[in-house]
Parts: C-alpha cells; structure tokens; sequence
C-alpha cells in the first residue's frame, strides 16, 4: 500500500492569533489587520512551524481569514501562501467549516487544528474511514510546540503503517 500524505488543517484565529490571553504572550507581537478590530497577534517563529507541517502533510488554511490569511498574515512570518478552504463569507457558524473541510479532506487522512472543534466536527471525525486527529487549541494559550509535535509525529505514525509488511 502506498503511503497517502495526510491533509492537514490551519486555523488562524485562536490558534495562531490566542485572542484569548489577556496579553499578548511571550515571542508575539500585535498588528491591525483589519481597521476598525482590535489588533491580532502573530508570532514570527511560527514560520517554521508552518513550513515544518507543509512537509509531513498537504497543509491548508482552514480559517474565515480566507485568502486574507496569505496576503496579510504569511507574510509577516516569511511563509509562501497556503491553499485555503472555501467557507461561507463571514460571519458563519463554525459548523459550517465541517462540509468544506470534508470537500478537501475526501478519503484521505486529515488533522485539523483549531479553537472550535464543533460537534458537527467531532462526529465527522469520528464517523470518518480515514484516519482523522482533532487538535484543539486554547485560544487563551494558541498554538504551542507540543500541538506541532502531535501532528508531525501522527504523521509519521500513518508513514510507518503503510510501510509495514503485511503478513
């Protein structure tokens, strides 16, 4: 059996951008994005985090930020622009990201990071054939190294059963 790259997706806000967090925390820095908002934070380190997910997976940006998220926020970490699901203009409620992540994912394995695993996203998880990880990030935290060592080495971990003899 051929080993099937996992697709893996990216949420920004609450995960890259902890909105939640009372200050921005340490390695962050605050910009305005959007006039009229409060500004986001975004960290320059995550560029590689970013790039090191790109090679274990097909990564995509799974965010209302949509194409936004490669002009305004990829940039600013030194990243080459992401495919971006498709949702509904905002505002949408983040059940309706279920259906355009699982247009996406198709048969194929899939993570999903993000703030706000649905019920809806729950259960697609669970009912789906391929292997599915949900990785739920405290927006008071954001995203830390540990959630990008869970899917690296998920990863890694669906490379090694396909590699493995059958007997």
């Amino acid at each position: 059996m051929d080993h099937v790259a996992p697709v893996l997706f990216l949420d920004l806000d609450g995960v890259l951008s902890p909105f939640g967090a009372s200050a921005y925390p340490d390695g962050y820095q605050e910009r305005v994005f959007f006039e009229g908002e409060d500004p986001q934070r975004y960290c320059v380190a995550h560029g590689d985090w970013i790039r090191e997910l790109a090679v274990v997976g097909e990564l995509w940006w799974a965010t209302g930020w949509g194409e936004n998220a490669n002009e305004l926020f990829l940039p600013l970490l030194g990243v080459e622009p992401l495919p971006v699901v498709r949702f509904p203009p905002v505002p949408f409620e983040p059940e309706l990201k279920v259906p355009a992540v699982d247009a996406v994912a198709g048969n194929r394995p899939a993570a999903w990071i993000d703030d706000n695993h649905t019920v809806a996203g729950q259960r697609w998880a669970a009912e789906r054939p391929a292997p599915t990880l949900l990785v739920s990030i405290d927006p008071a935290v954001g995203w830390t190294r540990a959630d990008v060592d869970r899917v690296v080495d998920w990863a890694a971990s669906l490379a090694l059963q396909t590699r493995r003899p059958r007997g």
